[in-house]
């Protein structure tokens, strides 16, 4: 009889049980996701097979973290799935159930509603992982062959967390039932809010909290000077001072804004603004841990989508895009498909001079090539605590002042295969008195090098493999530095930056949605304590329009208020990116924030049609 009354309970509120299971079936997709490709060999090493230690470790840091925002993502869904029943159980008790059957009933209906939800995401899971993975492995250039989004360790992994997770829930269900008594469950909604209305504590609490997240916005904007001590700073200030904040300073504003009586009596403001007063000071904790987790993600997509900067920058460091040290029929044939801009060309004689511990590899270079060829390198410098590269030309008259033949003996010795020799530009007569063999080399400037990438990189590895297979190279000596190939140095820098860039923009997308189901779930679970005040304005003639209004305003300054402090905190947070990794962190900004408002803006008003539906809701 129990079960039937249960499944009856459940039917009559379908629709907000399929929100729930909807969100929990999306909490268990997009973890079983991140599990797939975060921890599958395939995508790890198949596309990051350098820098392979570094991700798996970045990884492992993401999937706690996505552990933990799945915690409390389950936490306030279960307390939605307990504030929808807790009445009809103890209407249940009422009639003489027993207090055990309420246990096992409430006990076993948690846990079948997250396990199926779990089973139908894990599912979902694959199918989304399958198309997530091809359009990440397309946009971000990863090097990926034949992935499967089916991957059993993730699966079991996602079950077994999920299943304790949801035996756990059940478990405080089934324990607060049975504490509580039939009064407590029929008129949980009806209890009153306790404020505190000290007003010199409250004012004390608000200046301490801006002052604190002033402290914690400076210390990021000084990352450079602060260096370890950066992190510790901002951490406690931002997170005491948001709490403060959201406690006290927001609550503040209400109280003034209540004061203004031609706003206040305007339309339902007094009855919105109260129910604000109310919200805010129950709400202090998840406001300030949405408006945290709402930093975190956007601060991670926005740093990964950054990371390609990063590519970037390996780019502009080397000045040629492509260097041969000769040809043979096979790299003839492939620099047919590169489309060539520039070519310099200069001769070398290599020569060992001295024995034993003094013998040296000497570079003979004729004078007139460096005067009639322009050989550039790029020069490194930092501006702003930002990387700067600007573009100079090698000069004979470099290598007369030892003082500063550093930096353009180094840029013209790495164009050769001899990195460890020393460069001597000599007179043409001189140059040709070296009984030595005459090398070539040749400094290729392309077409679109990021589009042409894969014949470049072809043609660099061709020219390379031929001048080591050449009798006449001694290579024992050779060392083909990374800065004399621009394509592989850009294939081990797109191979680190692009596991970052997959960790912030998937995790930052995970963070957004679950904070963002948690807000809403949190805002649900009280809309059967706030429909009697809401019918009760609409029995005294309130219009229907002006309560829809009270209800957008009100949820919308909940959804607003940590997505503007979040907001802030990303705007400050991305300084201390901007020193540590040398780039410009706010180019391109407006794309995370457009997809984070976008979605933002979507559970804002599925919450507004779902409380609507609850509060608004005609009674029998």
């Amino acid at each position: 009889m129990l079960w039937k009354l249960s499944l009856t309970g459940i039917k009559s509120r379908f629709k907000d049980y399929l929100v729930l299971f909807s969100g929990l079936t999306f909490a268990s997709a997009i973890f079983y996701m991140f599990m797939t490709l975060a921890t599958n060999p395939a995508f790890l090493k198949g596309s990051l097979s350098i820098a392979f230690k570094i991700t798996q470790i970045v990884f492992d840091f993401g999937i706690a973290l996505l552990s933990i925002i799945t915690f409390v993502y389950i936490v306030y869904a279960n307390s939605f799935l307990l504030s929808m029943r807790q009445k009809d159980y103890g209407m249940y008790m009422m009639l003489g159930a027993r207090t055990s059957k309420i246990g096992r009933l409430i006990f076993t209906e948690t846990l079948v509603v997250g396990l199926l939800a779990t089973l139908l995401g894990t599912v979902l899971g694959v199918g989304l992982t399958q198309g997530v993975s091809s359009v990440l492995i397309s946009q971000l250039g990863l090097q990926i062959h034949k992935f499967v989004g089916f991957y059993l360790p993730a699966l079991l992994w996602t079950i077994t967390f999920f299943a304790i997770l949801f035996f756990l829930a059940a478990f405080w269900n089934r324990h607060k039932l049975v504490k509580s008594n039939v009064i407590n469950l029929l008129h949980e909604d009806q209890k009153p809010v306790k404020l505190h209305r000290n007003k010199l504590s409250k004012f004390i609490e608000a200046i301490l909290g801006i002052a604190l997240l002033a402290v914690g916005y400076w210390a990021m904007m000084h990352a450079a000077k602060l260096g370890t001590k950066t992190i510790p700073i901002a951490f406690f200030t931002i997170v005491f001072g948001s709490y403060f904040t959201f406690d006290s300073f927001f609550t503040a504003i209400i109280d003034l804004l209540r004061k203004n009586l031609a706003y206040k009596y305007k339309k339902l403001h007094s009855f919105t603004l109260g129910q604000l007063k109310f919200r805010l000071s129950d709400y202090t904790r998840i406001l300030s841990t949405v408006s945290l987790l709402f930093a975190l993600a956007l601060g991670a997509i926005t740093v990964g989508l950054n990371f390609n900067n990063m590519t970037e920058q390996s780019m502009q460091s080397t000045y040629y895009d492509v260097v041969l040290y000769g040809h043979n029929k096979k790299v003839d044939n492939q620099l047919k498909k590169v489309s060539v801009k520039s070519t310099t060309t200069f001769d070398y004689k290599m020569v060992v001079e001295g024995k034993g511990k003094e013998k040296t590899r000497v570079l003979y270079i004729p004078e007139n090539q460096i005067k009639s060829n322009q050989i550039m390198y790029q020069h490194y410098s930092r501006k702003n605590d930002m990387n700067h590269y600007d573009t100079r030309r090698i000069k004979a008259s470099d290598f007369k002042n030892k003082t500063d033949t550093n930096e353009a003996q180094y840029q013209l010795v790495s164009l050769t295969p001899y990195i460890d020799a020393q460069a001597k530009v000599v007179p043409e007569t001189q140059y040709n008195q070296v009984k030595a063999k005459v090398n070539r080399i040749e400094l290729l400037r392309v077409n679109n090098f990021r589009s042409n990438f894969n014949n470049i990189e072809k043609l660099q590895n061709l020219s390379t493999t031929q001048m080591m297979s050449s009798p006449e190279v001694d290579k024992d000596a050779v060392n083909v530095n990374l800065s004399n190939s621009k394509s592989a140095q850009y294939r081990l820098v797109s191979s680190m930056t692009s596991g970052f860039e997959f960790m912030g923009f998937f995790l930052g997308l995970a963070f957004l949605a679950m904070l963002a189901s948690t807000l809403m779930f949190k805002v649900l679970s009280g809309a059967n304590s706030d429909k009697p005040r809401y019918q009760m304005l609409w029995k005294v003639g309130t219009r229907k329009s002006l309560l829809k209004a009270s209800i957008a305003k009100e949820i919308g300054i909940l959804f607003a208020l940590p997505a503007a402090l979040g907001v802030v905190d990303v705007l400050f947070g991305l300084q201390l990116f901007k020193s540590i990794l040398g780039m410009n962190t706010y180019d391109k900004l407006w794309i995370p924030f457009t997809i984070f408002g976008v979605l933002y803006v979507l559970y804002y008003l599925l919450t507004v049609v779902l409380y609507q539906h609850i509060v608004l809701q005609k009674e029998d």
